[in-house]
């Protein structure tokens, strides 16, 4: 038995607190030594437990930046190590994008991975997929997680709770409050103060610049100063139209009183309001030559010609469109098609299509990072503030600066958000945000009235895909079955079909939840069908089905 190939084993451990790393016999060395033991009883087989320690103590396993977890991998590379031995799978990743990467990197060193406590390993087919299987578990815990914070923060918000974020000019967080800095709230009420005497936030603009009047000073960890610059005209209206200053929580659409003290009375924050309002709607009636167009360069249709700005004049008011390029240098040409499609409409209609993909769970499990409980809900709460633009007055200006593409095709637009912009809107470095995780598509229906074409963003009649959905359902009872013991040869006798048919339906059952709910409600691509299932390999790695699947 001399000539048996020697094993070596590297000992992973993991916690992601920092509670009880000080005691002398911690959770870490509780799963060292159950590995031990492991590797012990696989003696015969020429396993031998390398002297090293592999320990990461307080970090969390929603991201592969971990110092010994690192220090492992490069000692993998270096061909020191033939297997990872794990207490729990959840030890090593609970991210089946970063455990792909890993299983990736361990077959090209001709390495693997086992479990003490769940008895398989990557060594073999069957061992990855159900691997990826428990980890589907524990991503759709992570989805859950983030949609009971989300559900925490609005019951948290409509108790008048401040939950994190940017915190606004004028206050400072106190707990689950906010407490007011007077030197700052002085500056509020001077505003608020000169906005019912100008009546124009341009005029108050000016004159908060003669006198001097300037926004907070910030100091990054890196020393770097921002901010104490004069006000512009935005950060203004923002002032005058946040119900924070008068003692209130907004949460989406809705506004709740809140516990912290009002920098500004609810009569005068009111009759603001009344002002605004009528200003806005006193500069609807005006026909202004030089209105923007803010999706300018960021419209383009299926011939990748670009959709340019437009207008038309009738009866003393200007309707603004956007159009195929080539209608306009090709004017007078027969037979040529383009777009043509009414400006307000189409802004409007992506401001809210941005709302619902920003809400969607599927959405916030693809960009936000496996962080604690504490992280995220900051994260949350910006993408809060960043909803609230999307919904406010400025909307459809707030929404072209998020979108960097969107392309018009039949019935359906695909757009690209700016990663740029949502990083620094959601406070997430660039390298987090996945290319890929940052296109999504919408149907819409065409409407003509005469020589214009009217665009409905989602306003298709959902169609239910029922021989999909029945597909899904069987195939999954089947996995089921499988998962219980039950051979391929018996689920296809019992079935009437063949075994290379019951194969072909099984990537039936292994669709990310988000895809079988859009499928569930119709509002799968239209090149998602049963067909193509079974004429197509499917990832199984979530992410890469959603790319796959994104470009049908």
């Amino acid at each position: 038995m001399s000539d048996r190939k020697r094993i070596r084993c590297a000992i992973y451990t993991r916690k992601s607190s920092e509670e009880g790393l000080d005691q002398d016999f911690n959770s870490l060395d509780a799963q060292r030594e159950a590995c031990e033991a492991y590797i012990a009883s696989q003696k015969a087989e020429g396993w031998v437990a390398l002297p090293g320690f592999y320990d990461d103590g307080g970090i969390s396993g929603g991201t592969l930046e971990r110092p010994a977890l690192q220090r492992m991998l490069e000692d993998i590379d270096a061909g020191k190590v033939d297997q990872i031995v794990v207490y729990k799978i959840d030890r090593l990743t609970r991210s089946l994008a970063d455990f792909a990467k890993l299983v990736e990197k361990l077959e090209k060193a001709g390495a693997s991975f086992v479990s003490v406590t769940q008895s398989f390993n990557t060594a073999t087919s069957m061992g990855r997929l159900t691997l990826n299987v428990l980890l589907s578990f524990a991503q759709f815990e992570r989805e859950v997680t983030a949609e009971r914070i989300r559900d925490k923060i609005a019951a948290s918000k409509k108790k008048g709770l401040w939950m994190g974020g940017l915190v606004p000019f004028g206050y400072a967080a106190d707990g689950r409050t906010l407490c007011i800095v007077e030197p700052e709230a002085k500056t509020i009420r001077t505003l608020y103060k000169l906005y019912l005497e100008l009546g124009t936030v341009r005029a108050v603009q000016s004159k908060s610049q003669g006198l001097d009047l300037r926004t907070r000073t910030r100091e990054h960890k890196s020393g770097t100063r921002v901010g104490g610059i004069h006000f512009g005209r935005g950060h203004i209206h923002q002032i005058l139209t946040n119900p924070l200053y008068a003692g209130r929580i907004r949460h989406k659409e809705k506004v709740y009183d809140g516990q912290h003290p009002a920098i500004i009375d609810v009569e005068t924050w009111e009759s603001v309001q009344v002002m605004l309002k009528a200003q806005a709607a006193r500069g609807r009636l005006k026909v202004n030559a030089a209105e923007p167009s803010p999706l300018i360069g960021k419209l383009f249709d299926e011939t990748g010609d670009r959709l340019t700005p437009s207008h038309a004049s009738k009866r003393g008011v200007r309707y603004r469109y956007y159009i195929s390029h080539r209608l306009v240098s090709q004017s007078g040409e027969k037979e040529l098609t383009g777009w043509r499609l009414p400006a307000r409409a189409i802004e409007e209609g992506l401001a809210k299509t941005l709302v619902e993909e920003l809400e969607r769970p599927a959405f916030l499990t693809r960009v936000l990072p496996s962080s604690g409980a504490s992280e995220l809900k900051q994260i949350l709460g910006r993408l809060d503030v960043l909803i609230s633009e999307l919904t406010g007055v400025n909307k459809t200006v707030n929404t072209a600066s998020l979108i960097a593409v969107a392309r018009i095709g039949a019935g359906e637009m695909k757009i690209w958000l700016d990663r740029d912009v949502l990083s620094k809107k959601l406070g997430l470095p660039k390298a987090d945000l996945f290319e890929e995780s940052l296109v999504f598509s919408k149907a819409f229906q065409l409407r003509k009235r005469g020589v214009e074409t009217k665009l409905v963003l989602g306003g298709l009649q959902a169609e239910l895909d029922q021989t999909l959905i029945r597909n899904i359902v069987v195939a999954q009872k089947w996995f089921e079955a499988i998962r219980q013991g039950k051979m391929i040869e018996q689920i296809a006798k019992d079935a009437g079909l063949t075994k290379s048919r019951i194969l072909q339906m099984m990537d039936h059952a292994f669709l990310a939840p988000d895809i079988v709910k859009q499928i569930a409600v119709g509002e799968q691509p239209i090149g998602l069908t049963s067909e193509w299932l079974q004429r197509n390999a499917l990832p199984i790695d979530w992410q890469e089905q959603r790319q796959v699947i994104a470009n049908l």
